[in-house]
């Protein structure tokens, strides 16, 4: 062999030979149990002793008995077929009922308070014992889910591409909330008025430079009193004053459910989006993963979620 050459490896089926003449010291029952014919199992066996340089087994008035070679190769033998079963062997069935997996999502605060409800009590209901994490969408979401850190991404996340699965939700539209009791706004809101009045702005995500190329398209200069960094407080202070706001449909309707506020198309177009799952490719056949995805999808997959 030159030098640097890898040695041959043997074949399952001759480490499975190797170990029936060790325990059972027969070609014959070898020969059975592998079910092949003698003179086979004869070839396997020249083959085997060949490669590691040793008769392995010697005929005697008691069977075929193991040389101290064989002997000393049966420990390792065993080991190395169980590894092949264990490589060979299926994935092990996931089994939500009895999981006490922690589970980790990305989403907006946003989904917090339109999505996350809904995923919590289908996850509490099918897997009981399992734990949720809620991880906020950012710069690092695309490294978090390579990595395995969390398992999904669900939102708003054009950035993720490249090396990640995808699978749309459902579309967004824009609509625009006030205070029922408004002074000056009624049955609807006009492009004069939105231009006209107070505005509250939600300055994170990608929604916002949707809406700031919007307003460049349209023209438009709002007069923003109050910029949040997110949706905490927002139904409050809208109940409470005579500012309006501009941000995606589902949050919209759920926030002007809870809060009694008055919903508006928006009179501005603005270019919609779709909500979308995504997985990295390396957990693409993860058993758990897939579990997940199937969730979270049979709850918002094929319909508007309002």
């Amino acid at each position: 062999m030159a030098e640097g050459e890898l040695e041959p490896l043997l074949d399952a089926k001759l480490l499975r030979l190797f170990l029936l003449l060790y325990q059972g010291g027969s070609v014959t029952r070898a020969a059975e149990q592998l079910g092949q014919s003698q003179p086979t199992i004869s070839i396997w066996l020249g083959r085997l002793r060949r490669s590691l340089n040793d008769p392995l087994f010697v005929r005697t008035a008691e069977g075929m008995l193991p040389t101290p070679r064989a002997e000393a190769l049966a420990g390792p033998a065993r080991a190395a077929l169980e590894a092949l079963r264990q490589v060979s062997a299926p994935e092990p069935a996931f089994t939500p009922w009895t999981t006490r997996r922690q589970f980790r999502i990305c989403m907006t605060d946003a989904s917090h308070i339109t999505l996350l409800p809904r995923i919590l009590a289908k996850l509490r209901d099918a897997a009981p014992l399992a734990q949720l994490e809620v991880v906020r969408i950012g710069p690092d979401t695309g490294h978090r889910l390579q990595s395995g850190e969390v398992d999904l991404a669900l939102g708003f996340v054009p950035e993720l591409e490249a090396g990640f699965y995808q699978l749309a939700l459902y579309e967004q539209d824009w609509v625009c909330l006030a205070n029922r009791e408004h002074p000056r706004l009624g049955a609807e809101l006009t492009l004069r008025e939105f231009a006209a009045e107070g505005h509250v702005g939600i300055v994170s995500g990608t929604g916002h430079a949707l809406q700031e190329d919007a307003l460049q398209r349209h023209r438009i200069t709002r007069r923003m009193v109050l910029e949040l960094p997110g949706f905490l407080g927002l139904g409050a202070i809208l109940s409470t004053t005579d500012l309006i706001v501009t941000l995606p449909r589902h949050i919209g309707t759920t926030l002007a459910e809870l809060n009694g506020l008055q919903l508006y198309p928006c009179p501005m177009a603005i270019t919609g989006f779709t909500v979308k799952l995504h997985w990295h490719a390396r957990f693409h056949q993860d058993a758990a993963n897939k579990w997940l995805r199937g969730q979270c999808a049979g709850l918002f997959h094929g319909r508007s979620p309002n």
